[in-house]
């Protein structure tokens, strides 16, 4: 029998049938579990986990498997159900691989060829991936966009520079996408014209684009920063820090809920945003300033209000702390800044005050990779590879000092107690022995 409904419209229906089922899904079946590392920052977008049992010491012996990486990238892993993905150039192609727990090796898609980054520690294959189970958003500098399915088929994909031009970054691209129920977000804040657009999940289709467009001394405008997508009086929301503004975007429409401005009044140059913000309750904790040039600054913004808030609701501003690269972490309703030449500070969020300060050995290496705490461990990745490890619920207490023997970017991924750790050339997993022993 013929079937009564047929191209466009045939089309018509198979897609709004996947934009009802997707949530759906997402709603039964797709929801993280304790063990999930969805994203860069992990599932709560604070760099943390609660758990026992993660490592503290390592030998070659201990390492649970390592597995050799086919290029450069400086992209943090993501976990789904035991699966890893991640990020790397594959014979001069942004390609995507997937693991499962053990490090064998899953599935890998390809697309086109690496735009290789120009900072010593940058790559083509900075961002870092977004999951909610159903399926995978990719990003590379080269421009590239994606959505793939959980077993590596592309779903969509679009080139955001033949799209928008080219990006106009001092460095390379840093920002990672995000989801939300619907979309896939991207930020571009740079040089040039600046955005912030949502690409639905199921087809790519640009669901909207609103510009943020700020004038900033040089290079302020330059921002790697990623956003958050939080609940704001019920409503899903998207936080963006960057061109010396923190925005508030309906998922909707991409409009601006509230902005707060104001955050270099005395219009320094090259102060480009690195380092992301982390929400702690009601409260944004902003890193700004250059502190690996002495300049430290941190903002402490009640989210949340209408129109501009600026005025209303910056709540402290700290120049005794702060963090150029590294994101801070949050854990147990302190903020944890691990600062680029290696000091540890505690900060109360609603007050800015800090609580307490440590410091790593020194060295001439510096810390790129954002620190996270693991069961009230945390863990420090130098650019050389060493990694620390601290327990800093009450205080800090440096435990121990391991050497991954190969340069090292990528933010630490714990693993139902293991810890993930990507260096240069290999993905490590590393298990025990734990608890400080």
């Amino acid at each position: 029998m013929k079937n009564r409904y047929s191209g466009p419209l045939l089309r018509r229906l198979l897609l709004r049938a996947v934009q009802i089922l997707l949530p759906l899904s997402v709603s039964l079946g797709c929801l993280a579990t304790a063990n999930d590392w969805p994203r860069w920052r992990g599932p709560s977008d604070s760099g943390s986990l609660e758990g026992d049992g993660y490592p503290v010491r390592w030998t070659q012996e201990s390492v649970a498997w390592k597995v050799p990486l086919p290029g450069k990238g400086c992209s943090t892993p993501v976990v789904w159900d035991g699966r890893i993905f991640l990020t790397a150039p594959t014979n001069g192609l942004d390609t995507v691989l997937a693991f499962d727990r053990e490090g064998r090796g899953l599935w890998q898609t390809s697309f086109g060829p690496e735009n290789a980054g120009k900072h010593r520690n940058g790559s083509g294959s900075n961002a870092s991936p977004a999951t909610d189970g159903s399926m995978l958003a990719v990003l590379f500098k080269s421009g590239t966009l994606a959505a793939l399915e959980p077993g590596g088929r592309v779903r969509w994909q679009t080139d955001l520079v033949k799209r928008y031009g080219e990006v106009e970054l001092f460095w390379d691209q840093g920002t990672s996408p995000v989801l939300t129920k619907d979309a896939v977000i991207v930020a571009r804040m740079h040089g040039g014209d600046s955005w912030l657009a949502a690409f639905d999940k199921a087809t790519g289709d640009l669901q909207w684009k609103v510009a943020r467009n700020y004038d900033t001394p040089v290079e302020g405008n330059n921002a790697y920063t990623t956003p958050l997508v939080a609940d704001q009086d019920g409503k899903e929301t998207v936080l963006v820090w960057g061109a010396e503004h923190v925005t508030a975007h309906s998922t909707e429409d991409g409009a601006v809920r509230w902005s707060c401005g104001a955050f270099n009044p005395g219009r320094q140059s090259f102060w480009p945003a690195v380092a992301s913000p982390v929400l702690v309750g009601e409260v944004l904790v902003v890193p700004t300033g250059r502190n690996d040039r002495n300049q430290p600054r941190l903002h402490g913004i009640r989210v949340g209000g209408r129109g501009d808030v600026t005025e209303t609701h910056r709540l402290w501003l700290s120049e005794e702390t702060g963090t150029f690269v590294p994101t801070p972490a949050a854990y147990r309703g302190k903020v944890y800044l691990l600062r680029d030449r290696g000091q540890v500070d505690c900060v109360e969020p609603a007050s800015g005050r800090v609580l307490w300060q440590g410091e790593l050995p020194r060295h001439r290496s510096s810390y790129y990779a954002s620190p996270t705490i693991a069961g009230g461990l945390l863990y420090a990745v130098r650019e050389d590879g060493v990694v620390f490890v601290a327990r800093v619920e009450d205080g800090f207490e440096l435990l121990a000092e391991n050497d991954l023997g190969e340069r090292a970017i990528a933010s630490p991924v714990p693993l139902d107690g293991r810890l993930l750790l990507r260096g240069e050339e290999h993905l490590f997993c590393i298990a025990g022995p734990a608890g400080g022993s």
